[in-house]
């Protein structure tokens, strides 16, 4: 999954200190977006959990993902 903030012209707020996991409250990484507007925030763990369902929704990514070794 790449990041399509860029490519879809949507511009996001950067991630800061504050911004959290949905799923474990560690500090977010990644900002996902919902076709529906719905917007997810996940540690770089969850993301990579979560990569796959994300991009077959169709949802636009930023952020700074880890990357796959």
């Amino acid at each position: 999954m790449t990041d399509n903030a860029t490519t879809t012209g949507t511009a996001f707020a950067p991630l800061t200190a504050s911004d959290r996991c949905d799923r474990c409250s560690a500090a977010a990484q990644v900002r996902a977006v919902l076709p529906s507007g719905f917007e997810l925030l996940f540690c770089g763990h969850h993301f990579s959990e979560y990569r796959d369902k994300l991009d077959a929704q169709g949802a636009v990514v930023s952020g700074e993902a880890p990357v796959a070794v």
